[in-house]
């Protein structure tokens, strides 16, 4: 299983670029098949935009920096 804290390390460096578009984002957990559940939060949880953001954004991201993540998951 992942390690949450180093998830949530990866997510903190993502962050900021969301948060400088009025957005945020929130680690909610890790599943036992290495998904990460995230939650969008402020003008990103409405965006048009958002899928695009988590996949070729956030997911990817992930990956590169810890390539057991499994893919990601946004949970309402």
């Amino acid at each position: 299983m992942l390690d949450k804290a180093l998830v949530e390390q990866v997510i903190g460096e993502i962050r900021p670029n969301l948060q400088a578009d009025g957005g945020d984002i929130e680690l909610v957990g890790v599943t036992e098949k290495n998904f990460v559940q995230v939650r969008l939060r402020g003008a990103c949880s409405g965006c048009p935009g958002a899928a695009f953001t988590l996949k070729n954004g956030v997911e990817r991201i992930l990956k590169q920096r810890i390539p057991e993540v499994a893919g990601i998951e946004n949970v309402l």
